[in-house]
């Protein structure tokens, strides 16, 4: 067991380098062709740090592996607010503009009862995966054309961008090294979400421990990696749009692009049933976490360092009772 635990940190080493990778290339190409912060958050950044999400869970659905692959999605968004925000806001208060709060979390919380309506049956076919897939287009084009229009947006922002402004973000200005950097954060995520799936069903063997709860602890932690690091760096540096956008943003693509590509190219089934296996009851524990960040933040559009342990708070109660149920 020493072996696959071995490979599994090798595998989470690569997830994290590899999303770091896609992330930082893909922030510079769309920072250098002038798109703005918040649709950096919202979109570049949120789906490069959600491609271990994809790869791991569409391996797993190939693999007929079905509990990691919506175990993963669902623990990887409880991740990404209790634990990722939560940690984030300790290290700095998050402070947001008005339209996440009126628009883009609401959203994210219509779109996660929409995944519950679609695995009532106990099935995400492949015709309810095209309708999640399509709403993620749908969705990046919506925020994009949002922020085109937002009226804090500046000309440097909106039109040009000077090189010398991205070298002074830390990003990389030569477009051929974007593209290297993209790709070879993509061969890592592939990579290391191959490891990281073979692994945990092995030591899940081992153990004698149930799929779901492989995919919504280990791997979702795992694969949660780049948004803890990108989030974290993001709210010392005081990036609050890329910070609370990447999470958010990141939790929509994980149900959507995710979900919605793994159940197109394999239904996915919900093994021993969506009420009988209790996966409604992890569903209620996202929706309910998803839904707190507007709470805790809906009169001054402040996440405060309470409210930060607030989050931390119930991601530690909620590994209790995935541990106490086994």
């Amino acid at each position: 067991m020493l072996l696959y635990l071995f490979f599994s940190i090798i595998g989470f080493i690569m997830l994290y380098y590899g999303a770091d990778w896609l992330v930082k290339g893909s922030a510079s190409l769309a920072k250098s062709m002038g798109i703005t912060p918040i649709v950096i958050g919202l979109t570049v950044v949120a789906f490069g740090t959600s491609a271990p999400e994809l790869v791991v869970s569409l391996i797993s659905s190939l693999q007929g592996k079905s509990m990691i692959a919506i175990g993963n999605v669902i623990g990887s968004n409880i991740c990404n607010i209790a634990l990722v925000l939560g940690t984030a806001s300790v290290f700095q208060p998050i402070m947001s503009n008005r339209s996440v709060i009126n628009r883009d979390i609401p959203l994210m919380l219509v779109i996660s009862l929409y995944l519950f309506f679609l695995s009532m049956d106990s099935i995400i076919g492949r015709m309810e995966g095209v309708t999640l897939f399509v709403g993620v287009l749908l969705y990046t084009y919506f925020n994009y054309r949002m922020a085109v229009k937002s009226p804090n947006a500046s000309a440097d922002n909106e039109v040009n961008v000077d090189i010398s402004e991205v070298e002074e973000a830390g990003g990389i200005t030569s477009r051929k090294k974007q593209i290297i950097m993209i790709i070879a954060g993509i061969t890592g995520v592939v990579a290391g979400a191959q490891l990281v799936v073979e692994s945990a069903v092995k030591i899940m063997t081992i153990l004698g421990v149930s799929e779901k709860f492989i995919g919504l602890t280990i791997v979702a932690f795992g694969t949660s990696l780049p948004e803890l690091a990108t989030s974290v760096v993001a709210a010392i540096k005081k990036e609050m749009d890329i910070s609370l956008g990447n999470l958010v943003g990141s939790n929509v693509f994980n149900i959507m692009s995710v979900l919605g590509a793994s159940a197109m190219v394999k239904a996915i089934p919900i093994q021993g049933g969506f009420f009988e296996s209790g996966l409604i009851i992890d569903y209620a524990v996202m929706m309910f976490i998803s839904f707190l960040p507007w709470l805790l933040m809906r009169k001054n559009f402040v996440l405060t360092r309470v409210g930060g342990v607030s989050l931390l708070s119930c991601y530690g109660g909620y590994m209790i009772y995935l541990i106490q149920k086994g």
